[in-house]
């Protein structure tokens, strides 16, 4: 009797290896995250934001493996929004997505355009384009009947984040897997690569030779060239110096964040109210 056998097309390859060679340092830690964080729930509809980075692409693949495979009924598409990338980026997003066997709605806007419009001259626009952007998200998620939204940040993002708030912001402020949107009622954001590391998302993309966009923004490329004024590019060397005297260092700032303790700290805030160690000697 003649066998015949089926050749693997590329996507089956790639999903195949993530099943097994790469389930280690991917799958398991994604499915950890989905599992002690609560973040899928039956009936879940979850909006895979997806930029075009390296991060968000994996998200994606990784998500329709889990339709696959969760015993928990979900729904999930891919939402990529566009606000205003160059031609190049916007062909490298739908070339990756047709490479990696991703459907996806787009969305147009023209959030770099508002933003450059409502920055001074000596300021970065970082932070209000990032707010325009998620706006424009939860807006076009909602319209498509989602509740969540799935964002790429990482394990690195997480704790780089954390240390950030600390140097930078001084206060003590993580990246929490799953928040409610204060603005869009019954919608939430969840971070589904929470315990994945960067490092491992890097090797996901080499194994494959994918190429990806980094920063997309027209608005920052001078400051984009100056590596040296990126305050989480200098967290990124702070934290690499300090893990090779310290290899744990990287743990032991993902473990404070869920092991706060609250009755060491001077002051803090609760769902917008501010509390004070002092309301402990209030007779």
């Amino acid at each position: 009797m003649r066998v015949v056998t089926r050749e693997m097309t590329e996507i089956q390859r790639m999903e195949q290896r993530l099943m097994t060679d790469l389930r280690k340092p991917i799958w398991r830690p994604f499915m950890r995250a989905i599992r002690d964080y609560r973040l899928i729930r039956p009936g879940d509809k979850i909006a895979v934001c997806v930029s075009g980075g390296k991060d968000s692409m994996l998200l994606a693949v990784l998500m329709r493996l889990l339709q696959r495979h969760s015993e928990v009924p979900f729904e999930a598409v891919n939402l990529v929004m566009d606000p205003g990338y160059s031609p190049a980026n916007r062909r490298q997003i739908e070339e990756n997505a047709g490479r990696l066997g991703l459907d996806y709605t787009l969305v147009e806007s023209d959030v770099f355009e508002v933003a450059d419009a409502q920055t001074g001259e000596d300021e970065v626009p970082c932070f209000l384009c990032a707010r325009m952007r998620r706006g424009c998200l939860y807006r076009n998620a909602q319209a498509l009947g989602c509740n969540k939204l799935a964002l790429g940040h990482h394990y690195d993002d997480v704790i780089e984040t954390t240390l950030m708030a600390m140097l930078y912001g001084g206060q003590i402020q993580a990246m929490p897997p799953m928040l409610r949107a204060a603005n869009f009622p019954g919608m939430s954001v969840i971070r589904p690569l929470y315990r994945v590391r960067e490092a491992d998302i890097c090797a996901w993309r080499d194994a494959f030779g994918l190429k990806f966009i980094g920063c997309a923004c027209r608005l920052t490329e001078n400051t984009a060239r100056d590596e040296s004024a990126s305050a989480r590019l200098q967290t990124k060397r702070l934290i690499a110096s300090l893990h090779q005297s310290n290899p744990k260092v990287e743990q032991n700032i993902f473990n404070s964040i869920h092991r706060v303790q609250l009755d060491t700290l001077v002051g803090w805030k609760h769902k917008g109210e501010l509390h004070s160690f002092l309301e402990d000697f209030i007779d």
